[in-house]
């Protein structure tokens, strides 16, 4: 089924660019979320997608740790 959404064209943009980052298509997202919604989503294809994902991540915190303070800090 084709659906038609309306989104501010900022937030297309910026959701795009995060898409692509994670190797997807904006598509593809919106997709996987309605299905999880629906509480269709496949455990055995998550995993295969968290896998793929933390292979991509660079992993670099350039040099930030952990504050236990500033994690508990209301904003």
């Amino acid at each position: 089924m084709n659906l038609t959404l309306s989104v501010d064209d900022d937030v297309v943009r910026e959701a795009r660019r995060q898409a692509e980052r994670l190797g997807s298509s904006l598509n593809q997202l919106v997709r996987d979320y309605l299905e999880q919604l629906a509480g269709r989503s496949d455990p055995e294809r998550d995993a295969e997608e968290f896998e793929r994902l933390s292979r991509q991540a660079r992993g670099d915190s350039g040099g930030w740790k952990f504050d236990r303070d500033e994690i508990h800090e209301r904003r």
